[in-house]
């Protein structure tokens, strides 16, 4: 090697700390991490349990802000008519990504086109819980009165469009069962009134009503993934208790507003797959039910994109707007 290509090298290397600086330096004094749903709720757990550990990685403030609405629609559309430099980001459930643009009118944003997709998080399933003083202890037992009493088995969701809505509607559509809808602002205020008995039932996050389950305030009847979820063991899946085709489940990642800033999307995008590999947060996310899905921005983008065209033909045959 010569001298001037060694030289050159040098400068080259000295160019890239340099912009690694810079890019540390930028970082804001406080990132915000918007959730579409109220405290309490499982999205919130899950943007909580990883804010600490990104907030380590990133050498700043991350700060976990509430914005429920509109099916966590009012979060995204925030961060969606950010600037491109914002320290606002979404911890977005997809729902609102995949399952929202096929069934809201006049949905404020479009997150196919105004998100910068950062990193994926986990992926989920739901569980079927009913209150705990209701007669009903299996599938069967459950559908058999639906069908009896139209109307008069009530079941809550995170808003119109969620996956617990659409798990709801599927089991409608499955068994014939005549189903009330109730939608709330999020899991957390749908899952209070199904312990108190204001409402029958509802398809909740695995994660966040495992706790609910194992203290004996709610009872599961089945989980919508495809096999029995290890942290739910003696749980039936919905095949299993006998409601074929049925698999439902969703998922968690990080966006930015549009056209975010090349350097600063990767500062980010790379801190979230590294905090996932942290053998202490993996054992919480895993712990609550949830698997963890390690990639980038083409990852998230590309699940979107399979999973709003799905939706787009079960809305489409179940008639949900």
């Amino acid at each position: 090697m010569t001298i001037t290509s060694v030289t050159r090298c040098a400068i080259l290397f000295g160019g890239l700390l340099l912009a690694a600086g810079a890019a540390q330096a930028q970082m804001p004094a406080v990132v915000r991490l918007l959730v579409g749903y109220p405290a309490g709720g499982p999205v919130d757990q899950g943007a909580r349990m990883v804010a600490p550990y990104f907030s380590k990685e990133l050498g700043t403030t991350v700060v976990v802000d509430n914005r429920p609405g509109a099916n966590g629609g009012i979060a995204g559309d925030a961060v969606a008519k950010g600037a491109p430099d914002s320290a606002t980001l979404w911890f977005a459930a997809s729902p609102t990504i995949t399952i929202s643009p096929n069934v809201m009118v006049n949905m404020p944003f479009d997150p196919a086109t105004q998100l910068t997709p950062l990193a994926p998080v986990v992926s989920y399933y739901n569980v079927l819980v009913i209150n705990k003083d209701l007669p009903f202890k299996t599938m069967k037992d459950l559908v058999d009165f639906a069908k009896a009493n139209p109307g008069k088995v009530t079941y809550g969701s995170a808003g119109v469009g969620g996956s617990n809505h659409l798990s709801g509607e599927l089991l409608a559509e499955r068994t014939g069962a005549k189903l009330l809808h109730v939608p709330y602002k999020g899991n957390a205020p749908a899952m209070a009134d199904v312990m108190g008995g204001q409402i029958a039932m509802m398809f909740d996050i695995i994660g966040s009503a495992r706790a609910y389950i194992s203290g004996d305030r709610v009872r599961a009847i089945a989980v919508t993934s495809p096999k029995r979820n290890p942290s739910l063991p003696n749980v039936p899946t919905m095949g299993e208790a006998g409601v074929k085709d049925f698999d439902v489940g969703g998922w968690y990642a990080v966006y930015g507003p549009p056209n975010m800033r090349p350097a600063l999307a990767a500062r980010y995008s790379a801190a979230l797959a590294s905090i996932l590999k942290d053998p202490e947060l993996k054992a919480k996310l895993e712990t609550a039910g949830y698997e963890l899905w390690i990639g980038g921005p083409d990852a998230v983008e590309a699940r979107a994109r399979m999973e709003r065209a799905m939706w787009a033909v079960v809305t489409k045959n179940i008639k949900i707007e």
